[in-house]
């Protein structure tokens, strides 16, 4: 099937309203457009640049949670949460009341996406996996009431009050069970020659288009294009989100799904994924080697001025990039120093300007490691 002549599908009577019924896409798919080819070539390199980067980056599981942390909160963000990425390292009891149920949903994203990777190692990207994902994404936060871990058994809408006002109506609930099966053996389909990233391209665009749970289905579908990354093996590891992408300028993002169904524009979406690829592997890169700079210039500080407390100060330094919130407490433990010791070694962080003091507290203080949380911005 030719992309420039995709006709999306078409709208179906439902009971007093009309709903869009999608048409599958686990076809065979070719183009005659050589601007996607090009932007094909460049997203492709950049993520194998992304890729072979990472590969040579020392103890890059320091790193990893800090970048899903981030992409909880830009994609819980999107769907309207107020959490910053400081405030979503913090405990729970120091978040405020009126903030910690966009905390919740920080730490549930986080969480699904974490157990979503290692799920791969033994179960394929597929509405088992991704139905167990929401599970953990709505569980006892706002939606925990809207089938979590399940299709919906109802007609859900996006945008307006209700079903007479809506912005765009998605295909009734039992045609669910039959288009996603046709997006996961699209996804897996390797009796026919498609890019996988013109295909999780499409397969994007086809789920939040079937919208098939009653929420969570934009969080879902944007971690989706990460797991199929990991799960192809086209990304050792998670580095890769494109929610700052998308949220970047969200109008544009809506516009371009919306001019598929109603315009058929399916070349005009690919292509804006493909430049979201392109620049959030470039990005990602950069931010990696940052982080590498950063790291060896701080440890050559503490070599330099941590004098007897050097073997303490790298352990604390080396936490700091996997946990960048901290309290005296946890010094001790990680450290093993006594309460005055584990003082000293934060004054000295403060110091050399690792360490900023956020929570305005003269007891039970609690530290931000500023200057790796920055490079996330």
């Amino acid at each position: 099937m030719q992309i420039e002549s995709f006709q999306a599908g078409n709208f179906t009577k439902g009971d007093g309203y009309s709903y869009f019924m999608p048409q599958p896409i686990n076809h065979e798919w070719y183009w005659n457009d050589a601007k996607l080819s090009t932007l094909l070539e460049k997203a492709s390199i950049s993520l194998g640049e992304l890729n072979s980067f990472a590969r040579l980056v020392p103890d890059i599981d320091l790193f990893i949670y800090s970048h899903v942390m981030k992409e909880a909160v830009v994609s819980s963000r999107i769907e309207g949460t107020k959490t910053n990425m400081d405030e979503a390292f913090l405990p729970k009891e120091e978040i405020l009341p009126e903030k910690r149920s966009d905390w919740a949903e920080i730490q549930n994203y986080t969480l699904a996406m974490n157990t979503a990777i290692r799920e791969l190692e033994h179960l394929p990207l597929s509405s088992r996996l991704l139905c167990k994902t929401h599970e953990i994404l709505l569980s006892g936060v706002r939606g925990e009431n809207k089938m979590p871990g399940q299709f919906r058994q109802s007609q859900n809408w996006i945008g307006g009050a209700t079903l007479n006002d809506a912005v765009f109506i998605p295909p009734a609930h039992h045609h669910i069970g039959n288009l996603m099966s046709d997006l996961e053996n699209f996804l897996h389909n390797r009796d026919i020659d498609v890019p996988d990233l013109l295909r999780i391209a499409m397969a994007h665009y086809q789920f939040e288009t079937i919208h098939p749970y009653l929420d969570g289905n934009g969080r879902i579908g944007r971690l989706m294009i990460t797991l199929y990354l990991v799960d192809q093996k086209i990304l050792n590891q998670p580095l890769l989100y494109l929610s700052s992408f998308f949220e970047k300028n969200k109008t544009l993002y809506y516009d371009n799904l919306t001019a598929v169904r109603t315009k058929n524009e399916l070349t005009r979406w690919i292509k804006y994924f493909l430049i979201g690829i392109d620049e959030t592997a470039r990005k990602s890169a950069d931010t990696l080697s940052n982080i590498l700079r950063l790291k060896s210039n701080l440890e050559n500080n503490l070599h330099k001025n941590a004098g007897r407390r050097g073997a303490s100060a790298l352990k604390l330094l080396t936490t700091l990039f996997k946990t960048p919130v901290i309290n005296i407490k946890k010094v001790e433990e990680i450290c093993s120093l006594s309460t005055k010791a584990a003082n000293d070694l934060v004054d000295l962080f403060v110091k050399e300007h690792i360490l900023k003091e956020i929570s305005g507290k003269t007891r039970n203080r609690t530290f931000l490691f500023h200057q790796y949380i920055e490079l996330y911005q």
